[in-house]
């Protein structure tokens, strides 16, 4: 059984602790890449992706799947417990908008805009030009921890070949719970990890430039099959500070989806007789 598939216990370590309700606390694993005291939002995005489809299943019982879900990132989340607010703003019969919103001290902190689509046979249609990634085991160990501090980074495991600055393929797995004493779904998991592409191939060091994603827009075409989660990456920057990190997504299997990510550039002033 793979680590996407085990249920999990309390033993299991975890990214976050539910306090009652929709409330819930981080635990030192969800430390962020740029600053350790804050989170590394892409727990988090996995956590409202998860809370999404439990609204879903208590709601109806057709399980509408997740075609696209767009986080918008208003602000920084401190170490500390969070609420966690969802409507459905558009209802529907065979297509939904939710929205899902982590707030911290009456700020929101993170909004995910999520549509769910009904479920159709389109298996005699399935198909797609994007060729398959090379093998998890085909590419070697790589460790965030090298370029990035943070809880985050240090409970993934990765395998890189990276081409060029900002242009590589990846693949990421954790034994990491999503939520303590609760099973979440594949999709969910994928959701929890996809915002590391934006430091896995970074065009830049983060030494010589700051480069923080504003949102992430995820479109998926399935729900992802077994423990690891492929990346085939590229990172653009513009002249007047904004960049695009972009990924297809795969598992083993092939391809699963795209995610997007929008980047404020901010160059890191260089000290008089220091080096980059």
């Amino acid at each position: 059984m793979s680590a996407a598939d085990r249920p999990h216990d309390d033993d299991t370590p975890w990214y976050f602790e539910p306090l009652g309700g929709l409330r819930f606390a981080p635990s030192a694993h969800v430390g962020g890449g740029w600053n350790p005291c804050e989170q590394h939002i892409a727990p988090a995005f996995g956590l409202l992706t998860h809370l999404i489809e439990r609204h879903r299943d208590q709601r109806r019982d057709d399980g509408l799947a997740l075609g696209r879900l767009c986080f918008d990132i208003h602000g920084v989340l401190p170490m500390a417990p969070f609420e966690v607010e969802l409507e459905v703003i558009r209802p529907g019969r065979t297509i939904e908008r939710v929205e899902a919103r982590i707030v911290h001290g009456g700020r929101t902190a993170v909004v995910l805009h999520a549509w769910l689509l009904a479920r159709t046979d389109t298996a005699a249609l399935a198909g797609t030009p994007e060729p398959p990634l090379p093998a998890p085991e085909q590419l070697p160990p790589w460790d965030f921890g090298s370029v990035w501090p943070g809880g985050f980074v240090r409970s993934v495991r990765a395998r890189r070949r990276e081409q060029a600055p900002g242009r590589g393929v990846f693949w990421v797995d954790t034994d990491i719970a999503l939520l303590k004493g609760e099973t979440v779904s594949p999709t969910a998991r994928l959701l929890g990890l996809v915002d590391i592409a934006n430091g896995a191939t970074p065009r830049v060091a983060p030494e010589r430039a700051v480069f923080p994603n504003l949102d992430l827009t995820a479109h998926l075409l399935r729900a992802p099959v077994g423990a690891w989660i492929g990346f085939d990456t590229s990172v653009s920057f513009g002249p007047d500070g904004i960049g695009l990190t972009h990924s297809w997504v795969h598992d083993e299997r092939g391809l699963v989806g795209t995610v997007s990510q929008c980047l404020t550039v901010r160059p890191v002033a260089v000290q008089p007789g220091r080096s980059l």
